[in-house]
């Protein structure tokens, strides 16, 4: 039959490049006006990186990747997924040292040796974001507000938020201990895949598709009852922020996620209509990720979407770029900030470029990062603010401000007059 592309790959062909081009570009608005900035790294990476990074245990690293060693005689791997490049390029360029929270995303092509099936191919492309240097509970639900924006500009109407928080090390190493004392004695009636699991990597035993692995399951302790208090309340904070948006979410205690470096909040969006394989995007934070693989500590939560499955569900959905912020968000107090990330999410939505101050820092150094920014405006709000419902609007290049209602400010009226038509 002559020369084909290898099993699991595809080419893209004209007439369905188009989509992809809607689809980037949709979510480089949608990313843009939060403020995020596009990362570039290798398609390969040295071996070492994904088995630190992704965890030697996992499906991916023991199973799945594509590795080879180069004319020097070294091991490298076709990039699996797309966090620990990121990572590895935020401590080999010391972006942290850059100060605040460093906002990325990226787009482009992955490869593990997976089944083909619908959706699914050994050479798959993923758009991700990363926040690197934030434990706020607020960049949980920034993360996960903004997967939603993209799903839904690409027409994706029936997805489901499933979310879980797996700890931190200490609350999962007492929960791995009592899912291996709980399992043990069904070993035998396991599937074969989870009886290997079971004393190397027993948590991916909770997303077992087997039938009969999952009615074990479904009587195993749930790792939400392990959680340590700070954990516990990490997770009450970002259900709470997400109820505040307007996010419905289900609590699914089996979510895990597959790769061993989540810690905290772990989320998928799930599309009804793909099944089994209904997952469209997944993610979590992995606040020591970037201190394992040899950088500082630095708490981190990102998410990726396969595109190829975007790509079956989306709708003809064209936008235009718009990389500078038009409005950056300082507040200071608990009900300020909360009030702030709404009224962010808020002003997004009517079209506004919006970045939010995540720092908790000082009025005078968020100020300073605003006028950094490059934003036109200011939106101010301290506990005096967030007790009357109201915003200190300023303009950054005259430092004038003015303090008006946020029910105004929202406003087609209250806009046009502090803003102008965007």
């Amino acid at each position: 039959m002559g020369l084909q592309a290898p099993r699991g790959t595809r080419d893209i062909l004209p007439a369905e490049r188009i989509y992809w081009q809607q689809l980037e570009a949709t979510a480089r608005q949608i990313l843009d006006r939060a403020a995020y900035r596009e990362i570039c790294t290798p398609i390969f990476e040295q071996t070492s990186l994904f088995e630190r990074g992704i965890g030697e245990a996992t499906d991916i690293v023991g199973k799945e990747m594509y590795t080879f060693q180069d004319r020097g005689d070294r091991s490298l791997t076709l990039r699996p997924e797309g966090t620990a490049g990121v990572v590895r390029a935020y401590i080999e360029h010391g972006l942290y040292s850059q100060g605040g929270v460093q906002r990325l995303w990226y787009l482009g092509p992955m490869f593990r040796y997976e089944r083909p099936q619908s959706g699914r191919y050994r050479q798959f492309h993923q758009l991700g974001v990363e926040v690197l240097g934030s434990a706020d509970p607020r960049a949980d639900a920034e993360v996960i507000a903004l997967a939603l924006d993209i799903l839904k500009a690409l027409g994706l109407e029936d997805v489901t938020l499933m979310l879980n928080s797996v700890g931190d090390r200490d609350d999962r190493a007492h929960y791995r201990q009592a899912l291996v004392d709980y399992l043990t004695p069904y070993a035998a009636d396991l599937d074969p895949d989870s009886q290997d699991r079971l004393h190397r990597n027993p948590l991916r035993i909770l997303d077992s598709k087997d039938p009969r692995t999952q009615a074990i399951v479904n009587e195993a302790p749930r790792l939400l009852d392990y959680l340590s208090a700070s954990s516990q309340q990490h997770f009450e904070q970002v259900q709470s922020l997400l109820e505040e948006l307007g996010i419905p979410y289900q609590i699914n205690p089996t979510l895990v996620r597959g790769l061993d470096y989540y810690t905290h909040t772990a989320f998928e969006f799930q599309q009804g209509s793909l099944g089994t394989e209904g997952t469209v995007c997944g993610g979590g934070r992995y606040d020591h990720l970037v201190e394992e693989l040899g950088g500082p500590a630095t708490p981190a939560i990102g998410w990726a979407m396969g595109l190829e499955r975007l790509i079956l569900l989306m709708g003809d959905r064209p936008k235009e770029p718009s990389p500078v912020p038009h409005l950056y968000v300082v507040t200071r107090g608990s009900s300020a900030e909360r009030q702030g990330l709404v009224l962010a999410q808020q002003l997004r939505h009517q079209g506004y470029i919006v970045e939010v101050d995540f720092s908790g820092s000082s009025f005078k150094n968020q100020l300073k990062r605003a006028n950094r920014s490059g934003a036109t405006h200011c939106l101010v709000i301290g506990e005096e603010e967030a007790a009357a419902q109201t915003v200190q609007v300023k303009w950054l290049a005259s430092g004038e401000q003015e303090q008006v209602a946020q029910a105004d400010l929202l406003s087609a009226a209250g806009r046009s007059r502090l803003f102008g038509e965007q």
